[in-house]
C-alpha cells in the first residue's frame, strides 16, 4: 500500500518519547506523530494523550526522501480547520484601511524631521556634539575646582 500525503490512516501507537509518538501503519510502516500534531491544545505530556497499543486516526501530513513519514493526529480529526492567516497585506485590508498608529521614525520620536541632506544632518552633529562636549567640560571643571586652580 502507498502512502500518500493527505490520505487519512487507522494505525497503531507502537513508541512514545518526549517529542512525539510512533504509529504503525497498515503495510508495516512507522510514522512519527510529533508532540505538536497530538491535540489542538497544548500538549506538555504526550502520555496524557497517548498509549502505547492506542488505535488512532492519522493524516499523511510530509512524507520524505529518506522514507520517514510524518502524521497528524489532530489534523485527521473531523472538527480540524486549517488557521487562518492573521491579517492581510495592507493593500488587501478592507476598504484600503491603512494603519492610523503608525510609529515615528527612529532616534528623537518626539521630534520628526522631514527628509535632510548630507550637510544638514553634518551641521546638526556638529553643533550638538560641540553642546555635548561644552557641557562635559563645565561639569568637570566644576569638580576639579575652576579653572586654573593650583594646589601648592
Amino acid at each position: 500500500m502507498s502512502i500518500e500525503v493527505g490520505s487519512k490512516l487507522q494505525g497503531k501507537v507502537t513508541g512514545i518519547t518526549n517529542f512525539g509518538a510512533f504509529v504503525e501503519l497498515p503495510g508495516g510502516t512507522t510514522g512519527l506523530v510529533h508532540i505538536s500534531e497530538v491535540a489542538d491544545n497544548y500538549v506538555k505530556d504526550i502520555n496524557d494523550h497517548l498509549k502505547v497499543g492506542d488505535e488512532v486516526q492519522v493524516k499523511v501530513i510530509n512524507v520524505e526522501k529518506d522514507g520517514k513519514i510524518g502524521l497528524s493526529i489532530k489534523k485527521a480529526s473531523d472538527t480540524y480547520r486549517e488557521p487562518q492567516p492573521r491579517s492581510a497585506a495592507p493593500s488587501q485590508r478592507p476598504n484600503n484601511q491603512q494603519r492610523s498608529n503608525q510609529r515615528p521614525p527612529r532616534g528623537k520620536r518626539e521630534e520628526f524631521r522631514p527628509k535632510e541632506n548630507f550637510e544638514q544632518k553634518m551641521a546638526r552633529f556638529l553643533k550638538d556634539s560641540e553642546d555635548r562636549l561644552s557641557s562635559l567640560k563645565r561639569n568637570t571643571e566644576s569638580k576639579r575646582g575652576g579653572r586654573g586652580a593650583s594646589r601648592k
